[in-house]
């Protein structure tokens, strides 16, 4: 059995390749799915199966556009109601390719119509998959393997607020059923392979490992350690992270299929005037919440670049990070943001990361990018950037309040270990509206490493923010420089 796994850092997302017999497989595409057509050549498959979990809400599938190239067929969930050619999966549907049996396990919870993926390969030896390192588990005629979607993932499980016919505690109840009546029933050795990994919004504990067993799971994931149904439910329904409001929109987009690429209509070059005049119809506009601004500049640079200068009510999210989940979260899919990069190909990278979400019409992006902006005669700001160090001294001698630190990491994160009196102020609910702190004061911005801080900042900054200042490093740096924190537990206490 050949077996792949392809992980898109941008999204935390994992998407499959199985192959035997001459035929492959490939579960939960990404939207451009060339990769998986040059893998299948190099391995000398042909691509007959296209399987979806569910329907996803974090980004937009490629399993169209994959089946017209290939004539492979689609599977998803019975409950799905895909309006596409598909194959509809109940319990104990199978597709046989060559030595290797795929059977359609029903594991509604994250979704109604979610499914797992149990793999079986009937010539089992002890040999390694492909790509992996160590033997796979189990024995001939045994299950391997199970791709779990977003209903099992490592240390986590999905989050139960993802549909528009089922409330939460429904859905969490059938998750519940699910992972101990289905997945739990497997062998401890079977391998897990989840649609998403650290990072990734379908859930929010997730350890940062790309694989497990069950038997691993089953010990060390805290969601199976609930000891009742009614007491998951209540977990798994509690303190979720924001929904993002593109998450609705990109599964109904999955429902019905998305356009291909090729399809996407051609990026006008914008000149410095032309990016102005944008800007400038955003100055009688509520900047406090993103769907009331009818122009946004996105700067896809690195941050420090940005930070160093940048062009003046623009928005930080810099490619190095997951920035297509970030600008699906802040933007909004029908956003249709004008692009700033280095680069012909930091623009090109940046329009089709943001077509894996769903942003598919720009205005355009500007020309020649700040050094074009420089040179008509426009202005130019900077985000001042200080060290853990410099916002603890500033803090004892008052130059900065405690109540004008703004900690944008996510509750979790927060409750692990936080500066003393410094709220969370997660940055997914920056969309919903910007923490309320005085314009004039001064402001200091931190996450974890600094990614999310400068997307903080910069939405600051646009809403009219005259003090913003990064802290470079963030709650790492602060950690590590032994500066003093406090755990949440702890500061109940």
């Amino acid at each position: 059995m050949y077996f792949e796994q392809f992980y898109l850092t941008c999204l935390a997302h994992a998407s499959y390749m199985i192959g035997s017999g001459g035929e492959a497989a490939v579960v939960d595409p990404q939207r451009d799915v060339d990769i998986y057509l040059h893998a299948a050549e190099e391995q000398n498959l042909k691509i007959r199966h296209i399987f979806e979990t569910h329907l996803h809400a974090d980004f937009v599938s490629g399993h169209k556009e994959l089946a017209a190239r290939t004539g492979a067929k689609i599977y998803i969930g019975a409950k799905a109601a895909a309006v596409f050619a598909h194959v509809p999966l109940n319990d104990g549907f199978e597709v046989k390719m060559g030595a290797v049996k795929i059977r359609a396990l029903e594991t509604p919870g994250h979704t109604p119509e979610s499914i797992c993926l149990v793999l079986t390969d009937e010539a089992l030896t002890n040999e390694v998959l492909t790509g992996e390192s160590e033997a796979r588990g189990g024995s001939a005629g045994q299950p391997c393997a199970v791709l779990t979607g977003d209903t099992l993932f490592i240390g986590d499980v999905g989050r139960p607020d993802l549909s528009r016919s089922h409330t939460p505690r429904q859905l969490a109840g059938l998750l519940y059923d699910s992972l101990h009546q289905k997945l739990m029933a497997l062998p401890d050795a079977v391998k897990v392979y989840p649609a998403h990994g650290a990072g990734s919004l379908c859930g929010r504990a997730m350890r940062t490992e790309r694989s497990s067993t069950i038997g691993t799971e089953r010990l060390t994931n805290y969601a199976l350690q609930i000891a009742s149904r009614e007491e998951f439910i209540a977990q798994l329904t509690t303190n979720l992270p924001a929904r993002p409001e593109y998450f609705l929109e990109d599964a109904e987009i999955n429902r019905s299929g998305a356009a291909t690429l090729t399809e996407l209509p051609t990026l006008p070059a914008l000149s410095p005037a032309e990016v102005e005049a944008l800007l400038q119809q955003n100055a009688d506009a509520d900047v406090n919440v993103h769907n009331n601004v009818r122009n946004n500049v996105l700067d896809v640079r690195p941050g420090d670049e940005f930070a160093a200068g940048h062009v003046p009510g623009s928005i930080s999210i810099a490619l190095s990070g997951q920035f297509a989940s970030w600008a699906g979260g802040i933007l909004g899919i029908h956003s249709q943001p004008v692009l700033i990069g280095d680069s012909d190909a930091q623009i090109e990278e940046a329009r089709l990361r943001l077509a894996r979400v769903g942003i598919e019409e720009l205005r355009g992006y500007l020309a020649g990018g700040l050094t074009a902006w420089q040179m008509a005669g426009l202005p130019v700001i900077r985000t001042p950037q200080i060290s853990p160090q410099e916002l603890n001294q500033k803090l004892s001698s008052g130059t900065i309040r405690v109540a004008d630190v703004v900690d944008v990491r996510r509750e979790g994160e927060w409750q692990a270990g936080h500066i003393p009196g410094v709220a969370c102020r997660a940055l997914d609910t920056f969309p919903q509206g910007l923490p309320a702190i005085d314009r004039e004061a001064s402001v200091a911005v931190h996450c974890k490493s600094g990614y999310r801080s400068l997307i903080a900042c910069s939405l600051l900054e646009r809403a009219g923010h005259r003090n913003v200042i990064n802290v470079a490093g963030g709650f790492d740096a602060w950690h590590g420089a032994g500066l003093p924190e406090v755990a949440e537990q702890l500061a109940k206490a």
